[in-house]
C-alpha cells in the first residue's frame, strides 16, 4: 500500500518514517474515546490533556510495532523503504518478499509481540500509578493504553491477510508444504472472509442497537476484504508469470535524459524523433535516479522557464522502481504501480548504471500475455 500525501517525519534505526494526513482524524478519534473514558477521574482540562497525551502515545505504540516488523525485515535482508502512519494505524512498505518462511513467521510475529509486550509495560506502569493516584486520570490513561496494545496484538493475530496473523498463516502452510502460491492463496482467501465477517458485525451491530461505532467495523472490515482480494490477485499473478525476470520484458539500452541537460536542450536533442513517452534520468555516471514524461514539460513551470534543468523537473525515482534485470517480475508488481505514459521502472547493472526499461505497457503485454498461457515475451521482440 503506497499512500500518497505524506510528511516525513525523519528516520528511526535508518527507516524513514511518514505520516500521512488522515491519522490526524485517528488521533481524533481516539482522544474523543480516551476522554470520554477518562470523565469523572479529573477536571476537565486535566481529562482533555491527558486524552491528547494517551491519543498521541497509542500512535507511538503503533509506530513501535510497525518498527519492529521493518527492523526485523531489514536484518533479514528485505528493503524497508517507509512506515506510514495513517487512518487504520500503520503500513510497512517493504519493496521485497520474504525469501523463505522462516523470515516470513520472524517478521509476521515480532509487530504483535511487540504490541503485547508494551501492553503489559502498560498495566505495570498503571500499578505503580495506583499506589499513588488511584482511580485518578494518570492510571485511567495507563489502563486504557495498555488494553488497547493487548486488543491491537490479539487483532493482528487474527488469521487472515493482510493481518500479522494472516502472516502467520501463510508462514506456516510455506514451511510444511514449500507450496508458496497455495499458501498465500489461503492467506488472502481467510483474510476475505474476515474482512466480511467485520463488515458484517459492523452492520448487525448499527441495526440491532443503532449504535454507528459499527461504522468502524465496516470501514475495517472493507479495507481487510480489499487488501486480501489484492493479495490474492497478486498471488495468482506471481504463479502465471512464473520464473520470468524483469530482463525478460525490458527495453534494453533505453534512450536516457542527461540530467544536467536544459529543457531547451531536451527539446533539440534526438530524443523528440523517438516514440517513447517517458525517458529515465540519469546522473554524470549513468545512475538513473528520476523519470521524465513529454507529459511533465506541459506543465506551466516547464513553458515559463525553458532554462530549466532536467534534474529540477524530474520526479525521482522510488526505490521500488529501481531493479535488477534477474529480479522476478512478480516481485516487481506486487511492490509498484505505474501510471500510463508517466512512470518506469529503471534496470540497472552490477555497477548502478543504466541498463534498461519497464513501462506500464511493458507489464501490461505481460501480464496479459502470461494469462493467456503465452511468454511474458516474445522471444524475438524488439522492444
Amino acid at each position: 500500500m503506497l499512500l500518497q500525501s505524506t510528511v516525513p517525519l525523519g528516520r528511526i534505526a535508518g527507516i524513514r518514517i511518514a505520516v500521512h494526513w488522515s491519522a490526524a482524524v485517528t488521533v481524533g478519534l481516539f482522544t474523543w474515546i480516551l476522554a470520554t473514558y477518562l470523565q469523572g477521574t479529573a477536571g476537565t482540562g486535566i481529562v482533555w490533556a491527558a486524552a491528547t497525551v494517551g491519543a498521541l502515545a497509542l500512535i507511538a505504540c503503533l509506530l513501535a510495532h510497525e518498527l519492529a516488523h521493518s527492523i526485523v525485515a531489514t536484518r533479514n535482508g528485505i528493503h524497508v523503504e517507509r512506515i506510514v502512519l495513517w487512518l487504520l494505524g500503520g503500513a510497512s512498505e517493504l519493496t521485497d518478499e520474504p525469501k523463505d518462511a522462516r523470515t516470513d513467521l520472524r517478521v509476521a510475529l515480532v509487530g504483535p509481540g511487540t504490541s503485547l509486550l508494551l501492553g503489559i509495560m502498560g498495566f505495570g506502569a498503571a500499578a505503580v500509578s495506583s499506589v499513588f493516584s488511584p482511580g485518578g486520570a494518570v492510571t485511567a490513561t495507563l489502563v486504557w493504553l495498555a488494553t488497547v496494545n493487548v486488543v491491537l496484538a490479539v487483532f493482528n493475530m487474527l488469521p487472515g491477510a493482510p493481518l500479522d496473523g494472516g502472516r502467520v498463516v501463510r508462514a506456516v502452510i510455506w514451511w510444511r508444504s514449500g507450496d508458496r502460491l497455495r499458501a498465500e492463496t489461503a492467506a488472502a482467501r481467510s483474510g476475505q472472509v474476515l474482512g466480511m465477517t467485520l463488515g458484517g458485525i459492523g452492520v448487525a451491530e448499527i441495526i440491532a442497537f443503532g449504535n454507528f461505532s459499527g461504522l468502524w467495523l465496516i470501514l475495517l472490515g472493507w479495507f481487510l476484504f480489499s487488501a486480501a482480494n489484492s493479495e490474492l490477485t497478486m498471488a495468482g499473478l506471481r504463479h502465471q508469470l512464473g520464473a520470468t525476470t524483469v530482463g525478460d520484458i525490458m527495453t534494453p539500452a533505453p534512450q536516457a535524459v542527461d540530467a544536467a541537460w536544459t529543457l531547451d536542450q531536451l527539446l533539440r536533442s534526438e530524443l523528440v524523433y523517438s516514440r517513447h513517452r517517458v525517458f529515465p534520468v540519469v546522473d554524470h555516471d549513468g545512475h538513473p535516479f528520476a523519470v521524465l514524461a513529454w507529459a511533465d514539460l506541459l506543465g506551466p513551470r516547464a513553458r515559463l522557464h525553458p532554462g530549466l534543468r532536467v534534474a529540477d523537473l524530474a520526479r525521482p525515482l522510488p526505490p521500488a522502481a529501481i531493479v535488477r534485470a534477474d529480479d522476478p517480475l512478480g516481485d516487481v508488481i506486487a511492490r509498484i504501480v505505474l501510471r500510463p505514459n508517466l512512470d518506469a521502472v529503471a534496470v540497472t547493472d552490477p555497477a548502478g548504471r543504466l541498463a534498461g526499461l519497464v513501462t506500464s505497457t511493458d507489464l501490461a503485454l505481460a501480464c496479459n500475455r502470461s494469462a493467456l498461457g503465452l511468454p511474458a515475451a516474445p522471444s524475438d521482440s524488439t522492444r
